[in-house]
């Protein structure tokens, strides 16, 4: 709460009329020796306080935070760790920007040897002779345990 100028004065006019202009420079006087005890009296029990209480808790508060120290760094290193695991996660399945390497492929497929049209679809079927069988592949004859043509 503020006081201005225009509260001061009016206090003022209803103190000088209230008590008179006789009066008024001792109730000042009276005035402000009480607002000195009173300010002496709160810094006092401001000094008080901070001497029974708020220093012997800091004190005590000492050895405790010197053993949260390392639980507090614990935290951090834990906090760190969760934080690079969510981002990892966060980033599972997502494309990865590696622009050097998409050029470098690009400059790999650019760099092959282009091969005419039939040599590349026939040199897998000549290899292959007419009796030769192929791994993995099976006739209804070796089904049945007989043997091919």
């Amino acid at each position: 709460m503020k006081i201005g100028f225009m509260e001061i004065v009016v206090v003022f006019v209803v103190a000088l009329l209230l008590i008179g202009p006789d009066k008024l420079p001792e109730f000042a006087k009276k005035l402000g020796a009480g607002l000195r005890a009173f300010r002496d009296a709160t810094n006092d029990l401001t000094s008080e306080i901070k001497e029974n209480v708020v220093e012997p808790l800091e004190e005590a508060q000492a050895p405790i935070r010197e053993a949260m120290e390392p639980l507090e760094e614990m935290d951090r290193e834990i906090r760190g760790s969760v934080k690079e695991v969510q981002t990892s996660l966060n980033n599972i399945g997502k494309p990865t920007k590696k622009p050097a390497a998409k050029e470098e492929k690009r400059a790999s497929v650019s760099e092959l040897p282009e091969s005419p049209a039939g040599d590349t679809a026939s040199a897998p079927v000549e290899a292959a002779g007419a009796g030769d069988t192929v791994p993995g592949a099976t006739s209804q004859n070796q089904d049945k345990g007989g043997e091919n043509p």
